[in-house]
């Protein structure tokens, strides 16, 4: 197997090249935000979408040139990595960090990055061939507030979801917000039909703001499907027809089970044709 290489700070290196000092702010306390993007056939999907979400981030998070993450950066570094990685389909992740010394308080708020690519075989979004089982995990509520939506380096609740996830044998969780309602799953947003109408929790429930949770619910109105973004009781997974999680990866991954409640995938098949159409 071919050596994978990074982008760190605009230079390439070697993926397993040791680069984080103990002062790095990403490192010490969660100080930066990461988007994870796919690549299919050498074209990075939806950069406008993520260069705007990425450039609206660091603005919340008070880090300096976020006008330099445009679409075109993201194209052309993304392009240049997957040239030298001799691949063309493949799932990336850029971390930009506060690049500053001091404790809590920054000395600074200049901007650095990473940029890391994994090669992937398939050259299209596939649906899974095996339904997800799914529970919900309870242990820790996610707090909503302006950084909720914001794919930030502070990721613990979504790394103790996954030990339970692992833990009790399933493959994904739903989390819920402070409030008890439906908020997202461990690394998706979620979807769930009911009465053939799409209903998604609203960014004001806390959930990230993903960027395949927009292109799908445009997706779903170009096809005439009613589509809410709603304060969802978790109750309603025990009434859908059709539950479905979305991230930038992946695309469209198709639940199969909640306890007892199984469901169909009609919908889920629809979108992902869709999707891959784009």
């Amino acid at each position: 197997m071919l050596p994978l290489f990074i982008n760190f700070n605009d230079e390439i290196l070697q993926a397993d090249t040791k680069l984080v000092t103990l002062n790095n702010r990403a490192f010490k306390y969660g100080d930066g935000l990461f988007e994870s993007m796919r690549m299919i056939k050498g074209q990075l999907k939806f950069a406008d979408l993520h260069a705007d979400r990425l450039q609206r981030g660091m603005k919340a998070l008070k880090i300096e040139d976020y006008s330099q993450m445009d679409a075109g950066f993201l194209k052309d570094k993304t392009e240049e990595l997957s040239r030298r990685n001799k691949a063309r389909n493949g799932r990336l992740r850029l971390t930009v960090y506060r690049d500053a010394d001091g404790l809590y308080t920054p000395s600074q708020n200049k901007m650095a990055y990473c940029l890391e690519f994994q090669p992937w075989d398939e050259n299209r979004y596939m649906l899974n061939s095996k339904g997800l089982l799914v529970d919900i995990f309870t242990e820790l509520p996610k707090p909503v507030n302006y950084l909720s939506n914001i794919k930030t380096c502070n990721s613990l609740i979504y790394v103790i979801a996954g030990i339970y996830k692992t833990q009790n044998k399933l493959d994904d969780v739903f989390l819920l917000n402070q409030n008890g309602f439906l908020c997202e799953a461990s690394s998706s947003n979620v979807f769930v039909l009911y009465k053939n109408h799409l209903y998604t929790p609203a960014l004001s429930e806390g959930c990230v703001e993903g960027v395949m949770r927009q292109v799908i619910i445009n997706l779903a109105k170009k096809v005439n499907i009613p589509v809410t973004e709603a304060k969802l009781n978790p109750e309603i997974l025990y009434e859908a027809d059709e539950v479905f999680l979305t991230n930038a990866s992946r695309g469209i991954q198709s639940v199969m089970g909640f306890g007892v409640r199984r469901y169909f995938n009609e919908m889920s098949k629809l979108l992902i044709e869709e999707l891959n159409k784009l």
